[in-house]
């Protein structure tokens, strides 16, 4: 339930990394009841390393979202400027900021987390006029006064995901073995 639930906010907000992570996830999920229901270790098998790769997953969208180790979504460049500069009182580098959380919607669209503009007490205020290198299709915003960042609203969906895994790898667990000593029983 809580990843259909974390699929539709990923939709609200165009991440088509989770979705497809999640769409992968609730397909191994259903093939994970029916060898349970249908006593098929091999799926239930396939569906607790699945686990280990969603919480694989989960940890590379923590880390992500808290922006640990090199994983940043801002890319700094520097620009060395090779025409004659204005003024002696102006560095004739340039730091460049590019935005790299866009990896979660595979750069296809400047969306972000729904949560973003959506979280709770966040508000929304158009800045006008827009900017010249923004989209005109896109409205230009700031948000300001969120109770919570949608960045910990991420990293809570990925978190309650990895304790639902855990609990679902031991389960599986647990199943395969009873599944395996009942087969082992019969056979004598």
């Amino acid at each position: 339930v809580s990843v259909l639930e974390r699929q539709i906010f990923d939709f609200l907000g165009y991440q088509w990394a989770p979705i497809l992570a999640n769409f992968i996830h609730i397909i191994i999920v259903i093939l994970g009841l029916f060898g349970t229901i249908q006593y098929r270790p091999r799926y239930i098998t396939g569906y607790a390393v699945w686990l280990v790769l969603w919480v694989t997953w989960n940890v590379f969208v923590i880390c992500f979202y808290l922006e640990a180790g090199d994983l940043s979504k801002v890319i700094y460049h520097w620009i060395h400027l090779s025409h004659q500069v204005p003024s002696p009182h102006i560095n004739s580098s340039l730091v460049l900021l590019q935005e790299t959380d866009l990896i979660l919607t595979f750069n296809i669209s400047m969306h972000r987390s729904w949560w973003m503009e959506n979280g709770p007490g966040c508000t929304v205020t158009s800045v006008t006029p827009a900017p010249d290198w923004a989209p005109e299709d896109h409205r230009y915003i700031t948000v300001s006064g969120c109770f919570l960042e949608y960045q910990y609203i991420e990293v809570a969906h990925s978190s309650l995901q990895i304790f639902l895994a855990l609990a679902g790898f031991i389960y599986a667990c647990y199943v395969v073995k009873c599944i395996t000593e009942e087969e082992d029983s019969c056979k004598y």
